[in-house]
């Protein structure tokens, strides 16, 4: 079966240039849809599956600023690309801050267009298969949420510590962990909770760019530094001057490029490409990758003062393998979430299901979940989730606690749980922690974090859960 194509949405009020762009596209083996101005591309983006919009930024009655707006509600990680002249070149960059995800000049060179298109439909192909999408999750009735982040584990406490201490700093951060952990959730965390917070937060992945062009995307470029460059045009370290720079997927960064990138992290400055002047930046820099730089630099493909300059405060983000007492809250989490999305009234899951879930190994950690969740709500006939409902890896028990990396996750070192160098006392007591702090959290989650309710099914009193909860870390809501 041939892959889909992708859907491009099209908005300007000149008809001639609109149809040129619009031939140039479908050339390039993509489906067009066209709008003469805002309003019927508002209407467009109901009717149809839209995966990128390129759209003017001066139009009549509804106008590009207000169409980034409604496109970025609606999807917040579809790329819209704004189309302007040059005398307008200021608005786009603050089209960039408002988060649009590039701009071209008019008159604009079908190569740069080719090139940015390719761009922002990889950078969306990543982030869906890659991030969780959960940015600056409100707190819940179901679930502990700090930073947007949900979760009351040791491993995930120690991340909020961290956040904490470090937010409000200039201090650089790098961010590791697998795949689908967070990374990008933890990187706004530290910029909304920042003195910076009212400024630009700019995202590049750098996995996304190619190589050839990942200076221009830093750094910017003069008119004339190469072919494609019709105008000049600021990167992404001059857009997010005063506030906070994300650099995703750091390990991709081409070798040629450490060095550049060394200079603007020990001396806040550089030049544009094709450029003789200096340019200063004050910009925070937050890094994540979910490679082994240290590997990579015994290998010789990243440097190692570079490695030293982005890790001043490593955060390690815990696989959700390693953080399994938090899967009850973050099943809790999803399941609101997709009952208001998908109209559903799942209270939700079964102990069965709640057990198997929280048994499996999810190699694609929470956004493996989410995709569970996701289905299960949709499939459900009844308020809760059963065995039945979730996918078949699951409801066969299949590789129950295999870790991304194809390694069994032994019991005795899950979250809570006593190493094998403990004595049997310590593992016995370790374990006996871990089974009543799942208990606990299973009738919360049953009660609604409702203490006096949940206390009535375990057959305890309401200070006797209380302080058991004090004791194993688990804080009390305010719904009684």
């Amino acid at each position: 079966m041939l892959p889909e194509k992708k859907q491009i949405l099209v908005v300007d009020d000149e008809t001639n240039l609109r149809r040129v762009l619009c031939a140039q596209l479908v050339r390039d083996g993509y489906d067009v849809h066209e709008a003469g101005d805002g309003a019927d591309a508002i209407s467009l983006l109901k009717e149809h599956h839209i995966d990128l919009v390129i759209t003017d930024l001066k139009m009549p009655n509804v106008d590009g600023m207000e169409l980034l707006r409604n496109a970025l509600r609606d999807d917040p990680s579809r790329p819209v690309i704004m189309l302007t002249a040059y005398a307008t070149i200021e608005n786009a960059v603050e089209a960039l801050k408002t988060g649009a995800f590039d701009f071209i000049t008019k008159p604009f060179d079908q190569n740069e267009v080719r090139q940015i298109v390719k761009k922002a439909l990889r950078t969306r192909d990543l982030a869906n298969a890659d991030a969780t999408r959960d940015i600056g999750a409100p707190p819940t009735k179901e679930a502990n949420a700090r930073f947007g982040i949900i979760g009351e584990s040791t491993a995930i406490l120690d991340v909020f510590a961290k956040l904490e201490r470090v937010a409000d700093t200039p201090t650089t951060v790098l961010i590791t962990g697998e795949s689908g952990t967070g990374k990008e959730l933890v990187a706004r965390a530290l910029h909304e909770s920042s003195s910076r917070r009212d400024r630009p937060f700019i995202k590049v992945n750098c996995a996304a760019i190619p190589k050839d062009l990942i200076e221009s995307e830093l750094f910017g470029h003069e008119k004339g530094a190469f072919t494609s460059a019709v105008s000049s045009k600021p990167g992404r370290f001059e857009l997010a001057s005063g506030g906070t720079l994300f650099l995703d997927e750091i390990g991709d960064i081409p070798s040629e490029m450490q060095v550049k990138l060394l200079r603007v992290l020990q001396e806040s400055e550089f030049e544009r490409v094709g450029g003789i002047k200096t340019i200063h930046v004050d910009v925070r820099l937050i890094a994540a990758t979910n490679r082994d730089l240290k590997r990579e630099i015994a290998a010789s493909s990243f440097r190692e003062d570079l490695f030293y300059r982005l890790n001043v405060v490593p955060i390690a983000l815990p696989a959700l393998r390693e953080r399994r007492v938090d899967i009850p809250l973050l099943v809790s989490y999803f399941i609101q979430k997709f009952n208001a999305r998908l109209k559903k009234n799942v209270e939700g899951a079964t102990v069965e299901a709640l057990e198997r879930l929280s048994a499996y190994g999810w190699p694609g950690n929470i956004r493996e979940l989410e995709n569970v969740i996701e289905r299960a709500v949709l499939f459900a006939d009844g308020t809760r989730i059963r065995l039945e409902d979730l996918a078949v890896e699951l409801r066969d028990g299949s590789s129950p606690v295999e870790s991304s990396r194809g390694t069994p996750t032994p019991p005795a070192v899950t979250e809570g749980a006593g190493t094998p160098a403990d004595g049997l006392k310590e593992q016995v007591k370790a374990a006996m922690s871990r089974l009543e702090r799942d208990l606990i959290l299973r009738a919360l989650l049953q009660t609604q974090h409702n203490v006096t309710h949940a206390a009535r099914l375990l057959k305890i009193s309401r200070k006797g859960l209380q302080l058991k909860m004090k004791e194993l870390n688990l804080r009390e809501r305010d719904q009684d």
